[in-house]
């Protein structure tokens, strides 16, 4: 049941992440690093594997889409990683004290691969690898 209730808050979660960066990509697109190429067009990108993450880990009518939507949210965690370095930098170096703060930026890191395994065991994951390697759920 919880696993159930998490799974949507996460569904939840991650489709209004991706209508946000499709209707209002400017705040990430000045948390982008240098270095990656096509700031917009990654923005876009990461608007709509938000969403399209959010369906499949929503529907019902199958494990393994669940399962696939899961991998691919977790990767996309991951891979925006360096965004969010990049946006703890640029607040704490800040001389006017503006910015977002402690506060919000070390909680952030230390959700992010909370965010990583919520995926992979909201979308049944978990189990899946115990399972490959012999062990029981």
């Amino acid at each position: 049941m919880i696993r159930t209730v998490l799974r949507w808050v996460l569904t939840l979660f991650y489709f209004v992440a991706g209508v946000i960066h499709l209707a209002n990509p400017a705040p990430f697109l000045t948390i982008m690093p240098g270095w990656v190429p096509a700031p917009e067009a990654v923005v876009w990108w990461t608007g709509v594997a938000e969403i399209l993450g959010a369906v499949g880990l929503a529907q019902p009518f199958s494990e393994r889409l669940r399962q696939w939507a899961a991998w691919g949210l977790a990767a996309y965690a991951l891979c925006v990683f360096p965004a969010n370095i990049n946006h703890f930098a640029i607040d704490m170096a800040r001389s006017d004290g503006g910015g977002l703060g402690l506060a919000y930026h070390v909680p952030r890191m230390f959700a992010q691969p909370a965010i990583i395994w919520l995926a992979l065991w909201t979308g049944g994951c978990l189990p899946l690898l115990r399972r490959r390697r012999g062990e029981t759920a």
